[in-house]
């Protein structure tokens, strides 16, 4: 049972996928095409709604590859079939789990066994105090967003919560998957905050290292 005493299940199907992030209370939309994972979201449907994605360790094509042992579980929100017979799904992140087996469904999905003891607050909204980190935050998103050409609502996100600024940065910028595992894995809410600085100002600064030599040539 979690703080908020919601009551989560000791199975749960999962998805591996290598380059999405879910976070909880962040938003992920996912297509679904492959069989088996047509059959695993009916089988979430028609259960707990429950969808673990959890990231694969590597990039092979393995059809079963080892597993990070930290993943997050989304509640299926919306839920659409096209023409072509594909799943439109929208998860809404609920809370990390460890993962303690898996095994491989008569669906050819995977099911895991996992532990929400260590995350039993990720149901509820955080509680620390991040204000004194935010103005650092958002000079580092601008100062990120600006080097890599990115664009960004400004207004929007101004308007938001810091939890939320920094899921969706996390979610949605080109961190590579093992430094989004990293952010995933982070103990809390402030070790997130300064782990996504760090990452968008090492990125910030090889953005700039890559423009150095044209700009160079161009004042040549």
């Amino acid at each position: 049972m979690t703080d908020t005493g919601l009551v989560l299940p000791d199975e749960i199907a999962l998805f591996p996928l290598r380059d999405a992030a879910l976070f909880p209370r962040s938003h992920l939309p996912l297509n679904m095409f492959e069989p088996r994972y047509l059959a695993m979201t009916e089988y979430a449907l028609g259960a707990n709604r429950l969808i673990g994605m959890i990231r694969p360790r590597s990039e092979n094509e393995d059809m079963n590859p080892p597993l990070y042992s930290i993943g997050c579980a989304g509640r299926v929100v919306s839920f659409s079939e096209t023409d072509n017979g594909q799943f439109l799904v929208e998860l809404l992140g609920v809370s990390r789990f460890r993962l303690i087996s898996d095994h491989l469904t008569d669906g050819n999905f995977r099911m895991g066994e996992v532990d929400w003891s260590a995350f039993r607050s990720d149901p509820s909204s955080p509680q620390e105090d991040t204000d004194s980190l935010r103005p650092q935050l958002l000079s580092s998103l601008e100062t990120y967003l600006k080097s890599t050409g990115l664009a960004a609502d400004w207004e929007t996100i101004d308007n938001a919560a810091t939890e939320t600024i920094v899921n969706s940065v996390a979610v949605s910028c080109p961190f590579d998957a093992d430094e989004k595992q990293a952010l995933l894995e982070a103990p809390s809410l402030t070790q997130r905050i300064r782990d996504l600085m760090t990452l968008m100002e090492i990125a910030a600064a090889e953005a700039l290292d890559d423009m150095a030599p044209d700009t160079f040539s161009r004042i040549q």
